[in-house]
């Protein structure tokens, strides 16, 4: 097993100096940015503010910090922890009155969430741990798949055990990448991505060696780790004929289209497709036919990355849209900016009763709506959800298993443990 940690926890780093100046010079700009500015603004939109009222936790403060950092005032072992209360879901980045005055606020936006991954970073090539961070990491640098939370038993031998039945070739001009929750939690969502592709028609295969897509190591901070599983990833995909990826997880598409083509520059030739995207091309055009009703009266969640990170909010609307037998109480797409699981940027590890309380906000916000059912379309929001979700009575299911049942699929799987 490769060491992730770098240096020992705790021991401090012997170019310490030269990685924060390194760091201070690089963020300097955002951080008197927004310390300038004055205005608080992305602090209610935030999920953690939210729920804590705690002002170290804030936007603002992660910006402050650096400044103060700049200054000789505080080193990174004193503010590290902080760093742990952030989903990294950008409603802050949104909110920011310097993001709104570009005009396009999904292209040109304050970076406050990279500042975090950034802080992480150099805690971490510091020698400045978070005890389940670490843990995590080391356990998915040795199974190469993030362990799961609770007791779910995690190899590479079973990478692929979601698929049995279905008849999935491996390899081919396009793959469909499964998300460590997905693919050993939360089977049922892959079985119905699959059997969806393959009733529109649609030629995909399996990766022959399967790896965690290196996303969350890079969001806790084991950048070099994240680096590592991505190269083993690509050199998959190379050597099987890979053009296309297909992506049913919000989180690897963020890592599939940012972290990558960070990595790798020009040599990154791969063509990323968002699953969602693909599902609603394949309604219209006549592929795919919802037919069975299904009587439920229904919210979207949309997912942080799709939504806040990456715009990318009709196309699930239009899915639900053509699904008989719903009766859909949409909340606009900007009103949801402040809405959250709590599920991403690693909170749940380190602090799962932070995000349980998160996820609990955003049920309650359903509840108001009269509705019996919460719909999202990532894996890793749909544990959070559906655990605060059962306390009110309200389900929690996969936009892409609820348009595989009007379909008329049968999925099987599971839907957790």
């Amino acid at each position: 097993m490769t060491d992730v940690s770098h240096h020992d926890p705790g021991a401090p780093s012997s170019d310490g100096d030269d990685n924060t100046g390194e760091f201070v010079n690089q963020w300097r700009n955002a951080a008197y940015n927004c310390f300038s500015s004055g205005h608080k603004f992305c602090r209610e939109v935030c999920p953690v503010m939210q729920v804590t009222r705690n002002e170290s936790w804030t936007p603002t403060a992660f910006h402050a910090n650096v400044v103060a950092m700049e200054k000789g005032e505080l080193e990174i072992a004193d503010i590290a922890e902080d760093y742990v209360n952030c989903t990294q879901c950008g409603a802050c980045e949104l909110r920011c009155p310097n993001t709104l005055f570009t005009g396009d606020f999904y292209r040109f936006r304050t970076r406050t969430v990279d500042l975090v991954k950034a802080v992480r970073a150099l805690a971490v090539d510091e020698g400045v741990h978070q005890s389940g961070w670490q843990r995590w990491n080391l356990l998915t640098d040795e199974r190469t798949h993030e362990p799961v939370l609770g007791d779910t038993p995690v190899s590479q031998d079973h990478v692929r055990d979601w698929a049995a039945g279905l008849d999935i070739p491996i390899g081919g001009e396009s793959i469909l990448f499964v998300d460590c929750e997905a693919a050993f939690y939360r089977t049922s969502v892959p079985r119905a991505v699959a059997q969806l592709l393959q009733r529109g028609g649609y030629e995909f295969g399996l990766m022959n060696e399967q790896w965690c897509c290196g996303g969350p190591a890079a969001e806790m901070g084991y950048v070099e780790q994240s680096e590592r599983f991505a190269r083993h990833n690509l050199e998959d995909w190379r050597a099987n004929g890979v053009k296309r990826v297909l992506v049913l997880d919000p989180h690897d598409y963020i890592t599939f289209t940012e972290d990558y083509p960070k990595y790798f520059g020009e040599d990154y030739d791969i063509e990323v497709a968002l699953v969602i995207d693909v599902l609603a091309e394949m309604i219209a055009d006549g592929r795919l036919e919802p037919a069975v009703p299904i009587e439920r009266t229904i919210t979207y969640h949309d997912p942080c990355r799709l939504n806040k990170r990456k715009g990318i909010w009709k196309a699930p609307r239009e899915i639900l849209s053509a699904i008989p037998g719903l009766t859909f109480h949409d909340v606009d797409r900007v009103t949801q900016w402040s809405y959250c699981s709590g599920g991403g940027g690693g909170l749940p590890i380190e602090k799962p009763e932070l995000t349980a309380k998160i996820s609990e906000s955003r049920i309650d916000k359903a509840a108001q709506l009269g509705v019996d059912t919460l719909v999202s379309a990532c894996p890793w929001s749909e544990r959070p959800l559906s655990e605060a979700g059962d306390a009110r009575s309200i389900d929690v299911i996969d936009i892409h298993e609820l348009l595989a049942e009007s379909v008329g699929i049968d999925v099987g799987g599971r839907r957790g443990a």
